[in-house]
């Protein structure tokens, strides 16, 4: 069924088929009846599956990644379908709308994606008022999906005030989310990445840590990568994750190399320009990420794997080179809504 459905959406501009897709399971969803049978079919309910991952309880091990449902709009439906977790975002201070369209790009004989998205979302006030909504009515129906917030930079703040931006974004949500992410690792906002070099990301996560040990109860503190990084930054990244005592590292956002695609591809990928590629051909950059730091911190640090998930196989593999979580996005375009449930029964 998804396979037809799939062909129809592919035939659509990837952006405008991602809304139409959600807006249609979000008008199912609306309907009762319909969101029981959705959440039936697609949701997996062995109790085996259940994961406490830095103090929290996941239902399941398979979370949707950042960028997906930037402003918090669809959680019923992804719910429904199964999710163990959803990270929300990136969310930024002020409203921002991004780069130019189109922005979203499919290579399906690779299976991947291209995105320039560049942070667009509606801002920090108007997505911690749609949290605050969720967790009044849906959040305590049957298993709770965990949220989590991916916080980042407006594109014209300069990255030495970067910390206050991150700090903004920390303190609005924290009562609305169940674990931070601080993403300083995307490739589609002009020198975010910078930001990953060790001094830089200090002065940003120490504020944090500071302002996260002043609350009666902190909150799960992570930080996202990218899987460009050298091994000397690895292990920079690794020790500051020790000194500051984070909770996690989500390994891997999208990849700058365009490597590993095919020779048609690397010839298309030319002429869309400018992104961050996701799908198959970051698997074997990202599985590399996850081995070397779960060597580096010693298997003491949890860590959220997403590249190239697709398959239960795919899923099973970055939990065996040392993830405690893992995250889908390009996998549930390619595979659709049954992706988590697939999951589930080969890690069962």
């Amino acid at each position: 069924m998804y396979g037809l459905i799939k062909k129809l959406l592919f035939l659509m501009d990837a952006e405008r088929a991602h809304y139409v897709s959600m807006n249609l399971l979000r008008t199912a969803c609306s309907i009762a009846p319909l969101r029981w049978l959705i959440s039936a079919l697609f949701t997996p309910t062995d109790a085996s599956l259940k994961r406490t991952v830095f103090g929290l309880e996941f239902r399941n091990p398979v979370g949707l990644g950042a960028g997906f449902d930037k402003n918090a709009i669809y959680l019923r439906e992804l719910q429904a379908l199964g999710f163990g977790s959803v990270e929300i975002g990136t969310v930024t201070p002020l409203p921002q709308s991004g780069n130019e369209k189109p922005r979203l790009f499919r290579l399906p004989s690779d299976q991947a994606l291209i995105n320039r998205m560049g942070f667009n979302n509606d801002g920090l006030e108007a997505i911690a008022e749609r949290l605050r909504q969720w967790k009044k009515t849906e959040s305590n129906r049957g298993p709770r999906m965990i949220i989590g917030g991916n916080i980042g930079k407006n594109k014209t703040t300069p990255n030495e005030d970067a910390w206050s931006d991150y700090e903004k974004c920390f303190n609005g949500l924290f009562d609305v989310v169940d674990y931070f992410v601080v993403n300083v690792s995307s490739p589609n906002t002009p020198g975010l990445r910078e930001l990953q070099d060790k001094a830089a990301l200090k002065a940003i996560l120490q504020v944090l840590v500071e302002n996260n040990k002043s609350r009666p109860q902190a909150k799960p503190l992570l930080l996202k990568i990218a899987p460009d990084l050298s091994e000397g930054q690895l292990e920079d990244i690794a020790e500051l994750s020790r000194e500051l005592q984070l909770d996690g590292i989500v390994s891997s956002n999208t990849t700058v190399s365009r490597s590993a695609l095919n020779v048609q591809n690397k010839s298309i990928s030319d002429r869309i320009g400018a992104g961050g590629l996701s799908g198959q051909p970051l698997k074997s950059a990202s599985d590399a990420v996850v081995s070397k730091l779960h060597e580096l911190t010693q298997g003491n640090i949890p860590i959220i794997a997403s590249g190239g998930i697709f398959t239960g196989e795919d899923a099973k593999d970055k939990l065996n080179r040392g993830a405690s979580l893992v995250q889908v996005w390009t996998g549930f375009i390619y595979e659709g809504p049954g992706i988590v449930k697939t999951i589930c029964k080969k890690i069962i």
